[in-house]
């Protein structure tokens, strides 16, 4: 598109937008996007919501909830056919209690898989998609806003080619188009959203994405919006092209979401990359909305980086500042006592069309988000980081424990590392001839690393050792079947615990 058309359409938004805003300046993230019919968003865990302060500070700021990983597959259907909502359930709750708009996140992703998935035949992978799809979204009928139907389907780097899964291997690439049919079928009210990472510029996955969406709207698949995760550090900050590219989406007849947004750093600089971002989506009529993914660094899959509005003790940092005077339509950077603390200093990452350079991160989980890193210009290089994306690596390890002719075993596998982290999941089976009705997994946590976040599971200790223990949803196991639960490491590297041990309850 023609950069006129860009800067027209920005110069439109913006002053409408500014008139508003300098008129009636909200003073919450929430009431301040309300003000030009966008909402403001956090993802949320439901472990937290009994938390005074998390509570608090969600219903203050915000009018828009995602599960962070609630409504995985490996929540709500660790066992085929038998749904489990009851964590998902008090997320949505409470969100309807206080009026909030809810994105569900996600239908159908390669990663947060039970293991039972990839081994179905591609016949009976095509019915337990349709039914996994069908079921989430009748349950939740007329309480979701808009639900991100598929999750990073298209690999990094410079190829713009689809990411091997259980369902791109079986299915092929008409998985994705049969997945929104099936989810405007299940709910034709809810906005049906496509959502990956590393495509917040203009490179080759993101011109892939575009063509994809491109022949949806030219062919009437139903497709209503594009998520655009945008977790940004200092390898990879929000590109000069960022607003021409989120333009070029909406210019197909979507809408186009910022929904999982996070920025490494601090102070001003971190300040002035939020500011942007938000700018950005202002000067964009269809961009609807913004999410941050989560909502105090404490909880972050990435709490070293300090990524988020508010600190660990929820006071509210230069960030959250620069966010409202945006969405105000007033200042262009952090403040400090009501002063200007500087203008926004440039993040191009020189990228142009068709390549990508810089690193960038993926989706959520353990808050889940993780994410996917490594330069690429042509050809990717670099290392995986984050929590969600990227490919399966590292070592697997476990041992079976449990007495009394049942048992369990619990395997450790590195899904992800990145320079001072990784992301690790470990799958418990049930070993015994019978149903077991809970289990507990206990290991070392080698030293120097810390766990950040843990989900599918309650977190605990024993002596020296971290303990697992099943959510209310996924302890009963039948004979032979497995389930999930992940969580995301500060420090060390993705090796196997010494010893991991799993008993039954």
């Amino acid at each position: 598109m023609a950069l006129g058309a860009v800067t027209a359409g920005a110069v439109a938004a913006a002053g409408l937008l500014t008139t508003a805003g300098t008129a009636h300046a909200a003073s919450t993230l929430g009431a301040s996007a309300a003000a030009s019919g966008r909402y403001f968003g956090t993802a949320v865990a439901a472990s937290h919501l009994g938390e005074a302060q998390y509570a608090s500070t969600l219903d203050t700021e915000f009018n828009a909830v995602t599960p962070e990983n609630e409504m995985k597959w490996d929540a709500t259907e660790s066992t085929q056919g038998v749904f489990t909502y009851s964590a998902a359930d008090q997320i949505v709750a409470h969100a309807q209690a206080q009026n909030m708009k809810i994105r569900g996140h996600t239908l159908v992703w390669y990663s947060q898989l039970p293991g039972w998935v990839s081994g179905l035949s591609a016949s009976a992978l095509q019915s337990a998609m349709d039914n996994h799809i069908t079921s989430l979204m009748t349950h939740y009928k007329g309480k979701i806003y808009a639900w991100d139907v598929v999750n990073e389907a298209f690999q990094d780097g410079g190829s713009g080619a689809r990411r091997s899964s259980p369902f791109q291997d079986k299915l092929g690439d008409g998985y994705i188009e049969h997945a929104f049919r099936t989810a405007r079928a299940a709910d034709p009210n809810a906005k049906l959203c496509y959502n990956d990472y590393n495509i917040d510029g203009i490179n080759a996955k993101s011109t892939a994405v575009y063509n994809m969406v491109k022949d949806f709207k030219a062919r009437g698949v139903p497709i209503d919006c594009v998520g655009f995760q945008g977790h940004f550090n200092s390898a990879s900050p929000m590109t000069s092209d960022y607003q021409a590219n989120l333009q070029r989406f909406a210019d197909l007849g979507v809408d186009v979401q910022i929904t999982e947004l996070d920025v490494a750093g601090s102070g001003t600089a971190q300040a002035d990359s939020y500011t942007k971002v938000v700018q950005a989506c202002m000067a964009i009529q269809r961009c609807t909305g913004i999410t941050v993914w989560g909502i105090t660094d404490k909880y972050s899959w990435r709490s070293s980086d300090t990524p988020l509005l508010f600190d660990g003790n929820y006071s509210k940092k230069p960030s959250y500042t620069a966010v409202l005077n945006a969405l105000n339509g007033t200042g262009t950077g952090a403040t400090n006592g009501g002063t200007s603390s500087g203008t926004s200093s440039g993040t191009s990452s020189g990228t142009s069309s068709g390549t990508s350079s810089g690193t960038s991160a993926g989706t959520s989980s353990g808050t889940t988000s993780g994410t996917s890193s490594g330069t690429s210009s042509g050809t990717t290089s670099g290392t995986t980081s984050g929590t969600t994306s990227g490919t399966t690596s590292g070592t697997t390890s476990g041992t079976t424990g449990g007495s009394g002719g049942s048992g369990c075993s619990a395997v450790f596998a590195s899904v992800n590392a990145w320079t001072g982290g990784y992301q690790a999941q470990v799958t418990v089976t049930n070993t015994s001839s019978s149903t077991i009705s809970g289990w507990k997994v206990a290991w070392t946590q080698p030293s120097g690393s810390t766990i950040a976040s843990l989900w599918n599971a309650v977190q605990g200790t024993s002596g020296s050792q971290t303990t697992a223990t099943n959510a209310p949803y996924n302890g009963q196991l039948a004979p032979n079947a497995s389930t999930t639960f992940g969580y995301v490491v500060n420090g060390g590297t993705p090796t196997p615990p010494p010893t991991l041990t799993c008993t039954t309850n």
